[in-house]
């Protein structure tokens, strides 16, 4: 990582030399200057990520030069230091756009943490700058699937290899992650892009009537069936058949809907003819299935009859930037829905956007721009404009090895890291490994098998490593 550059402004040789001192052991750039005029010819030619200044010094006093340092370079944070720590002296160096002020004697402590928050602060406006600069409003690979992120190129890349194929489709994610998208990107690439496009949520149609929906029915066949129904599988025929969670499947469907994708062919219910169909068939679903498969809900003939190519849609916490292109793809399709002029996004508004878990994926994103749109006072969605929960969160950081930088890791990914630690400390033993994780073996190494299928590593740990979970 690049060393962030601190410019420290006093008139006190003495001074300059001690915090020169306390932020080059915090890994910090320092340069130093006693003269406030030669700070701002440095300022003009140099880039700082943050200036450091006194506030009382004989030649120009600390809040003018926060004020003339702020009129040329708007973007890098000013902090004041001063011995007079009134309430009328924090006035006013927040009036002259000072992003916060410390008192003397300087607390080492205080002066750190102070700093360190402003230069991330600033490195958070200049990644929504360079995001907001690399995501002109276009089209991505896909027309209905916006990002540009490494984990959504890959996303991609599958997508435009299965289109024209006819092999089945399994779409893993979770909940809000966008996978009818994928399914409906993947068959307007295809050679079925003229033909239906037909969608079921296995998950909210009751169990009795769910074959109905898909195979149909004959009249009488039960009491309610008044007249004959054409399933889901025939209204697809020449295009594609999505089954949205088909996690959810109830067990008593499920060998009927494998002996359909073998055959190609649906008997309707109280028929005695196969009918055949064809249509692709892609699926979709926010549980693990080889968990499921495990576990005896879901049989493990149709998950190999469905998962011929799976593609996973990660979730949002892992796009990067890819939030401020949605958010910015949905503040023009809301501004549209609304009836008002072209929105831009606050800076302030798009760093918290950047800070944001979002566990409800671009579902909730969607939602949260929604709300922010009719909200907003002008064509400018600001801070106040999104929800509380959005304006106030505060991410939770697990520092999973000692020799690592804090970072946001899921679950799943903690666990990868944990069973691969307990490998580690027993030695390679699998089997003494399950007894401390508390798993059967074949649990094990179904887990360990999945890890590596989806491409993730495997690679026990040296153990003399200390780690914290």
């Amino acid at each position: 990582m690049t060393e962030r550059q601190i410019l420290v402004v006093d008139d006190e040789q003495e001074t300059c030399d001690l915090l020169d001192m306390v932020l080059k052991r915090e890994g910090f750039g320092v340069t130093t200057s006693t003269s406030a005029s030669e700070a701002l010819e440095l300022v003009a030619t140099r880039d700082f990520d943050l200036v450091l200044t006194d506030l009382s010094m004989p030649e120009m006093g600390g809040l003018e030069l926060c004020e003339r340092v702020l009129g040329t370079r708007p973007n890098v944070p000013v902090i004041v230091i001063t011995g007079q720590g009134s309430l009328e002296t924090a006035i006013g160096a927040m009036r002259a756009g000072a992003y916060d002020f410390i008192t003397k004697p300087v607390d080492p402590k205080v002066l750190v943490v102070t700093v360190q928050r402003a230069v991330q602060h600033k490195g958070l406006q200049d990644e929504v700058k360079r995001l907001q600069a690399a995501a002109p409003l276009e089209d991505s690979a896909l027309e209905s699937v916006v990002g540009s992120s490494a984990a959504m190129r890959r996303v991609f890349a599958l997508v435009s290899r299965v289109g024209d194929a006819d092999a089945g489709v399994l779409i893993h994610g979770e909940t809000g992650t966008g996978k009818e998208l994928i399914a409906r990107a993947i068959h307007e690439r295809g050679r079925r892009k003229e033909g239906p496009f037909v969608a079921i949520n296995c998950a909210a149609v009751p169990a009795p009537l769910l074959e109905s929906e898909l195979f149909g029915h004959e009249r009488g066949a039960f009491t309610d069936a008044k007249q004959q129904r054409t399933g889901l599988f025939l209204q697809a025929s020449g295009g594609t058949l999505f089954l949205d969670e088909i996690g959810e499947l109830p067990i008593e469907v499920q060998p009927k809907l494998l002996r359909a994708l073998q055959e190609r062919k649906v008997r309707p219910v109280g028929s005695n003819k196969e009918i055949p169909f064809d249509a692709r068939v892609i699926a979709a679903t926010n549980r693990v299935l080889e968990d499921e498969v495990y576990e005896k809900r879901f049989r493990e003939d149709l998950f190999y009859r469905i998962n011929v190519v799976k593609i996973d849609v990660p979730p949002l916490r892992e796009r990067g930037g890819d939030v401020l292109h949605l958010a910015r793809h949905f503040l023009k399709v809301y501004a549209e829905r609304h009836g008002r002029r072209e929105m831009e996004l606050a800076p302030g508004a798009a760093e918290k956007l950047l800070g944001y878990a979002w566990p409800g994926n671009v579902r909730e994103l969607e939602n949260c721009i929604d709300g922010a749109v009719a909200l907003a006072r002008g064509n400018r969605v600001e801070i106040d404009d999104i929800p509380e929960k959005v304006r106030s969160f505060r991410p939770e950081r697990f520092v999973v090895t000692a020799n690592q930088p804090e970072e946001i890791v899921t679950i799943d990914e903690l666990e990868r890291r944990y069973i691969l630690r307990v490998l580690s400390l027993v030695g390679g033993n699998k089997s003494r490994a399950a007894q401390v994780l508390g798993f059967d073996r074949r649990t094990l190494y179904r887990k360990l098998e999945r890890y590596q299928a989806s491409g993730q590593p495997v690679v026990v740990p040296d153990a003399s490593v200390p780690a914290r979970l």
